[in-house]
């Protein structure tokens, strides 16, 4: 549960950087401490647990790997532009991106269904299948793709 936080703080961040234009770590800062506020009982625990490195983590990794994320997502978008998907799609592809290619500490397999369920909740009601049709077929080709690309 504590990864799976984690990541739906730092989609959440990455989404604030890009409507906002604020920096990274004010958009940390301000969804670390929104989601330590909540009122939701069961999660209590799993927020006090995240620390903002975690989140940081995957922020900054995400955001360091841009460029060459949005080129690699390019060659799955078919008859898709990266500017044209919503931004919550977008986000959610470049943070599994980043962490199916660029690290290693998760299985693919996990960091796609992860996607796909923040896509469900937080997207469209075509989030979901759009997601899992862009990062199942870059799932195939993961090996090679970490192969191409330079500090993976």
């Amino acid at each position: 549960m504590r990864r799976r936080l984690a990541r739906e703080l730092a989609l959440q961040s990455l989404y604030q950087i890009e409507m906002n234009g604020t920096t990274p770590g004010e958009a940390i800062i301000h969804v670390v401490e929104e989601a330590r506020t909540e009122d939701e009982a069961q999660l209590t625990r799993e927020r006090d647990q995240i620390t903002p490195q975690q989140i940081t983590e995957l922020v900054e990794g995400t955001l360091g790997h841009k460029q060459q994320i949005d080129g690699l997502l390019a060659d799955y978008l078919k008859g898709w532009q990266m500017d044209r998907l919503s931004r919550v799609d977008r986000e959610i592809l470049r943070l599994a991106t980043y962490e199916m290619v660029f690290r290693d500490d998760v299985p693919p397999k996990v960091v796609v269904n992860e996607a796909i369920e923040m896509a469900k909740h937080f997207g469209t009601e075509e989030s979901g299948k759009f997601v899992n049709g862009v990062l199942g077929k870059m799932i195939k080709d993961l090996e090679s793709l970490r192969q191409q690309t330079p500090e993976a």
